[in-house]
């Protein structure tokens, strides 16, 4: 049998969920990797179709790709060029490349030269933005658009090397036909799902913008990093099974698996395994190519895949597919993690109480992404749910992780959070120091990992924000806490000893007020101090849910949030100067807000040179630094 030896080497060996073995969320090993291989289809279908049958529930898969049939239309792919209206003609290229960070903001990210995707990119010469279905290319010295392209619907994140940008975005559903005659077919009264698809094209920007590639993989578009000119995409995808409508009189949640499972029985292997399109060009997957490891869901599968920027068309994408339920990603620069956490166990029939006794527990996924095609090199596991990609991190070759014991949706009086050190032992991710006990009843809002250092937000009605020392990852300890109203989604370090927080206000029972910008002191971490705050009554900002909204520029000590503020109706990016002490208002940035539509909204902000750039759905604006003049603004409006 046919062996490609550098894709089994990391499809195989990841273990998955142990659908049987011990669910206390304790510490444990990591997952099994004994190898279990196939001769045939009909033995590797026979052993998806048993662990699928285990992890189904009354309706599907926990995050399945299952719609009901009907009122589900298909968009068809839209990828004409237009050039936009007064567009200026490219200009020569600079001779000397901008610098990111001295020339130019750049997107904020987690880590240091790992670049994450965004609705905005720029390398200090051009403004690429993915906004309502287009691609805008602006260049930042005239100010002005010089070309923009046709995306597909739904297409926002993208990355740029060069003259080379990479959308990633959601492909036309696909919906299972009903009795067709293919090998995957909805039976008449049923939940038809659709084949959810991501599509990656390569866009050149040098003149007149055009498509050099495309490449489509079924599943959904968990997230990218890239490092250099290699972007790693990964993409997760459920079996594409219809689930019947029970035709039972009043059916009860068993009878729902029942037939459920009855449908899994009769579903072909097809089902499983990811389809991928490179440039118009079918891959058909083998049977003999795909083993599994011994334990596994079989509700899900994940697949990385690798494409370099600075090649002229995208290939076939070295693809490296595991069995797990991937849902946050992490990229440290020469490693990336894959986590995902065990929210399907409440979708299990033997657990089906809303989730209520769903014991918490996140496998980890660690590959070696330094060469061209990734690797995977070790696993494992630590009790508890991550909140974000913030929670992990990398240091020293130490792997740093927060969780909560109690889930997301859920916090009570037992709910508490740890931070777990973990170093690779072999082909495992063990652990080597725990420290826990934080926020008794609470759950985590925040993490920040600094070197040695780590920040932990928890809340319930107040603000705890400890201070770790991780310097010795086998004795990880709390050095100090500070407890405030309200609570930080995002802490931001600024220097060696401060620290900016973006929340919300709250008042001592909890109840939110409105966004505040909080400044700390973190120099003696066993007596953090919060030294100013900012507050906007009944307010939100989208940078306390996506730090990719966030700006800081050192080197204007220069602070920008987009704000909404819903007592006047108002969207605007609020400017702040960050002195050594005290938060000061600069200016407010608003945008054409006359129709009072959310495409005033401001969601991204940028620096170039001496200019700062604004972006919603309406438009780029060109400002001052100090927000106090408008220079230009390019309209993103359709055509």
């Amino acid at each position: 049998m046919r062996r490609a030896i550098a894709f089994l080497s990391a499809l195989a060996l990841v273990g998955c969920t142990n659908i049987n073995g011990d669910s206390s969320g304790g510490p444990r090993p990591a997952p099994a990797f004994k190898l279990v291989s196939y001769k045939s289809c009909d033995e590797l279908l026979s052993s998806l179709r048993t662990a699928a049958k285990r992890s189904v529930g009354p309706y599907g898969f926990a995050g399945g790709d299952v719609r009901m049939a009907d009122g589900f239309g298909l968009e068809s792919r839209a990828d004409s060029m237009a050039p936009a209206a007064g567009a200026a003609p490219p200009g020569a290229p600079a001779q000397k490349a901008p610098e990111k960070g001295l020339d130019y903001s750049g997107t904020n990210t987690h880590e240091q030269g790992v670049d994450e995707p965004d609705l905005v990119k720029t390398d200090g010469r051009r403004i690429v933005i993915a906004i309502n279905n287009w691609l805008h290319i602006i260049d930042a010295e005239s100010k002005q658009e010089l070309n923009r392209i046709r995306l597909q619907a739904g297409a926002s994140d993208v990355l740029l090397k060069d003259d080379k940008v990479l959308v990633i975005g959601p492909a036309p559903q696909t919906m299972i036909p009903r009795n067709s005659g293919s090998d995957i077919v909805a039976p008449d009264r049923s939940f038809a799902p659709y084949r959810t698809s991501t599509l990656i094209q390569l866009i050149d920007i040098k003149g007149a913008p055009k498509v050099a590639g495309e490449y489509t993989i079924d599943g959904s578009y968990v997230d990218a990093r890239q490092v250099g000119s290699v972007a790693r995409v990964v993409v997760r995808s459920t079996p594409a099974i219809a689930m019947p409508q029970s035709q039972r009189k009043n059916p009860t949640t068993a009878d729902r698996v029942a037939d459920n499972r009855s449908a899994i029985d009769s579903a072909p292997i097809d089902a499983w395994l990811p389809r991928i399109t490179v440039n118009g060009d079918v891959k058909k997957v083998d049977c003999s190519d795909l083993n599994l490891p011994e334990e596994f869901s079989g509700a899900s599968l994940v697949t990385l895949v690798s494409f370099d920027l600075g090649a002229g068309s995208l290939s076939d994408g070295e693809p490296i597919t595991v069995a797990a339920d991937g849902n946050t990603v992490y990229g440290s620069g020469p490693n990336l993690y894959l986590a995902h956490d065990q929210r399907w166990r409440g979708w299990n029939l033997d657990a089906w109480d809303g989730g209520r006794n769903v014991k918490p527990r996140t496998d980890l996924f660690q590959f070696d992404i330094t060469t061209p095609k990734p690797v995977y090199v070790a696993a494992g596991s630590v009790p508890g749910w991550l909140l974000n990609q913030y929670s992990l991190s990398e240091h020293d070759g130490v792997l740093r992780a927060a969780t909560t014991q109690s889930p997301p949706w859920r916090t009570n009086e037992k709910s508490s959070s740890a931070v777990y050190t973990l170093g690779r032992d072999g082909g495992a991710l063990k652990q080597l120091g725990e420290v826990g006990g934080l926020g008794k009843g609470e759950r985590i809002y925040a993490v920040r990992f600094v070197g040695k250092v780590g920040y932990v937000v928890t809340f319930r009605q107040t603000d705890p924000l400890y201070t770790l020392d991780l310097s010795n990852p086998e004795k990880p300890k709390v050095v100090g806490e500070l407890k405030i109203p309200g609570y930080s989604a995002y802490l931001h370090p600024i220097g060696e000893d401060r620290l900016i927080g973006v929340g919300q206000d709250a008042n001592d029972q909890g109840r939110v007020s409105g966004t505040q910008i909080s400044l700390f002191d973190v120099g003696n971490l066993a007596s953090p101090q919060r030294l100013d705050q900012f507050k906007i009554a009944r307010s939100r900002s989208e940078a306390e849910s996506d730090p990719h909204a966030f700006l800081y520029w050192p080197a204007t000590k220069l602070l920008v949030v987009p704000v909404t503020a819903y007592s006047k109706a108002q969207y605007g990016a609020l400017l702040l100067r960050v002195d050594d002490k005290k938060l000061t208002e600069l200016a407010v940035v608003s945008h054409d807000q006359s129709s009072r539509s959310y495409t005033g909204m401001i969601r991204r902000s940028l620096v170039i040179g001496d200019t700062l750039w604004t972006i919603s759905h309406a438009a780029a604006m060109a400002s001052t630094l100090d927000g106090s003049r408008e220079l230009a603004t390019v309209e993103l409006q359709d055509l």
